[in-house]
This record gives C-alpha cells, structure tokens and sequence, in this order.
C-alpha cells in the first residue's frame, strides 16, 4: 500500500491533465451546466464519474490476469494505446479547420436525474480516451509489487474523484465562463491544448516502465 501511495502525486497529475483535455466529455457537461443548470450538470457528473468506475473494474478483472501471464501482452496494449492517443491528437489537429474545432457538444440537453445521469455514464461508457486510459494507461502506474487488479480499480477510483473535482469546479464557474466559452477563437484554443495535451498523455505512456 505504501508504494501505491508513493505513485498517487504523480497519477493524481496525469489524471488531472486528462481532465483538462477537452473532448465529448468536458463539452457535455458544459452544455449541461449552461442549458440545463448545475443541478443537471453535478448530476450527468456523477455519471461520468461512475463510468470511470467501471471501466476501471473492466480493465482489473481482464488485464490482471492477462498482464501476470504475459509481459508481451502488456508491451502490445500499451503501444497499441500510444499509437491510438497520437492518432486522437492528430484528428484533433485537423479538426482546427472547423470554426469552433472539436470543442463543442451538438447534442441536445438532458434534464432529470435518471436521465442526466444516464447521459453522463454513456457518454463515458463510449469515450475512447476513458477506455484507453483504463486498459493501457493505469496498469503501468500500478508499482510492481502492488496487485495488479486491485491496483487499477483503485487508481481507477482516484482518477474519477480527480476528473470529478475539476469537472465541479467549472460548473461552479459556468455563469462566468459562458460568454467566454462561446467565442469560436477561444474553442479553437481549447481544441488545440486537447491536442497537445493528448500527445503529452501518449507520450508519458510511451516512457512508462514496464511492471
């Protein structure tokens, strides 16, 4: 427990970084925080939150047994998701040509709490950076004499808790960021540090040390 502890600043930060990133998620919660309120939005939040979860759960039930069996299998996965983050990044990048770049939500507004939080869980449920980050991310920050699937459930749970406070903070700051955020300059931005932020991400996986 205790070297798990060690890793967690650094986790906490990569995970924080990936928060930061906006994609479908942020621009989800945005839309729902500034159409729908920030009862709507703390509510799909929780359902964001909770797929973190279960991908977490998907990625130690299956990866546990297949990375303590095979070193290849994780090398395979993890450059496999290397190459799928620089690809993400590199869409994104082309995106830019759009007015508004990928930083932007064409759905419609979810109100009540079922169907709030059902949005928010699919919407992550389908998220490919949040799959990529279960099954190739965390498990090479898991310590090596750590196990392996409780290590990614509870990194999983951290790295929820951690979107989850950066998520809040900007639906407590909507009604500030609203003018703001409509700017098509300032989303073009916005996608722009997706794409580098993503690179980073692919980057970081890249060096990572083998368990």
């Amino acid at each position: 427990m205790v070297s798990l502890l060690q890793i967690l600043p650094a986790f906490i930060a990569t995970a924080f970084l990936l928060a930061l990133v906006p994609g479908q998620t942020v621009a989800m919660i945005l839309r729902q925080a500034i159409v729908g309120g920030s009862k709507t939005a703390y509510t799909t939040l929780i359902g964001t939150s909770s797929a973190l979860i279960i991908w977490g759960a998907a990625s130690a039930v299956g990866l546990s047994q297949i990375f303590a069996r095979s070193q290849s299998a994780y090398n395979l996965l993890k450059f496999a998701g290397v190459g799928f983050l620089t690809f993400l990044a590199l869409q994104t990048l082309w995106s830019l040509r759009q007015e508004f770049g990928k930083f932007d939500y064409q759905g419609e507004v979810t109100t009540g709490f079922i169907s709030a939080f059902r949005l928010g869980l699919i919407t992550n449920l389908t998220n490919a950076k949040a799959a990529v980050f279960a099954v190739a991310f965390i498990p090479a920050f898991v310590p090596a004499d750590f196990n392996l699937g409780w290590g990614i459930f509870l990194l999983s749970i951290v790295q929820a808790m951690t979107s989850a406070s950066w998520y809040s903070f900007l639906v407590h700051m909507i009604g500030r960021a609203t003018t703001t955020l409509a700017r098509p300059k300032v989303r073009r931005a916005l996608t722009a540090f997706s794409a580098l932020g993503i690179l980073f991400l692919a980057v970081t996986l890249l060096i990572a040390s083998p368990r």
